[in-house]
């Protein structure tokens, strides 16, 4: 029987000539703005032109590029190693695109399409599976395809967290500093459709409170906030600069919505977000590296691999 698996993910520019590329597909994906075409296209360019510039200086300020592609490739190599499969990885809006990757799993006897979003959405699991699914029709290779919707609550994967939090830590003492679980924004039209992203968070912020506990871990206070909202709509509430308005003196960061570090985690959590904190006179801020390819976020993904089996 041979094996594959496939790590699929949002994506992030290989260079700044690809942010373009990224923008144009991401705001013309229908699960992120839900108006039809041709509005949607429209709507994406008005978009794209109010943010190209400023997205390829950030991307600039990272190196040229996504933290996420170095990241995910480090993941897939320890994996592969690991596990009794041959690992690809794909990505919804930058190369390599399941269209890319698709070729390359001919003649395998079964399909493992692992999404990088631990929280059921729309916006991320829903239009990466549909699209895969898609392009695997083509190949006729949907019926081999195998896949998960969330798993948020793998001990691995909660384990993962609480090691990350601890290194942000550094062997100092938990008790005097605030911890907050940083998630990305969603709109909350979208919630109220029904959509299971929020209650999925909070349900993962348990999960990690609980391990903690396990550990004898206890922070001054635990919150949970949003970040990345966009545009005049309402989003997720509490807004993260809102949160960080409430921190008196220390403060961790864990970017609860993702699993390997990204622009999100890295530029706007670790530069912009800092900048805030410092300007409202917090002490210490620091922001936690997400799983990556943590040891047990490897064995995390090799046990959701064995369970969908």
């Amino acid at each position: 029987m041979k094996r594959a698996i496939v790590l699929m993910n949002m994506g992030g520019p290989n260079n700044l000539g690809e942010v373009k590329v990224f923008l144009r597909n991401m705001f013309n994906d229908k699960y992120i703005i839900g108006a039809p075409q041709p509005i949607r296209a429209l709507i994406g360019q008005i978009i794209i032109s109010k943010r190209l510039k400023e997205s390829q200086e950030n991307y600039r300020k990272l190196g040229g590029m996504s933290p996420i592609v170095g990241h995910t490739k480090r993941l897939v190599r320890r994996l592969n190693k690991e596990l009794g499969a041959d690992v690809f990885y794909e990505m919804r809006y930058t190369p390599p695109f399941a269209s890319d990757i698709m070729p390359k799993l001919i003649g395998y006897d079964e399909i493992y399409a692992i999404p990088m979003y631990p929280h059921y959405s729309s916006t991320t699991t829903k239009s990466s599976i549909e699209e895969f699914i898609k392009v695997a029709k083509k190949y006729n290779l949907d019926k081999k395809i195998k896949t998960i919707d969330s798993y948020y609550d793998n001990k691995f994967y909660n384990k993962a967290i609480v090691e990350r939090i601890k290194e942000a830590l550094k062997g100092e003492n938990s008790e005097d500093f605030e911890l907050i679980f940083s998630a990305h924004g969603l709109t909350q039209k979208i919630i109220d459709k029904g959509d299971l992203y929020q209650k999925h968070i909070l349900a993962n912020v348990e999960c990690a409170k609980k391990e903690l506990e396990e550990q004898n871990i206890s922070f001054k206070k635990i919150h949970v906030a949003y970040q990345s909202r966009l545009g005049p709509m309402e989003w997720l509430r509490p807004y993260m600069e809102d949160k960080l308005k409430e921190i008196k003196s220390k403060v961790i960061i864990y970017p609860i919505s993702f699993t390997v570090d990204n622009s999100e985690t890295q530029y706007e959590l670790d530069m912009e977000y800092k900048e805030v904190a410092h300007k409202l006179g917090i002490k210490d801020y620091r922001v936690a590296r997400t799983p990556n390819s943590h040891r047990y976020f490897i064995e995390a993904i090799s046990e959701i691999y064995e369970g969908m089996k």
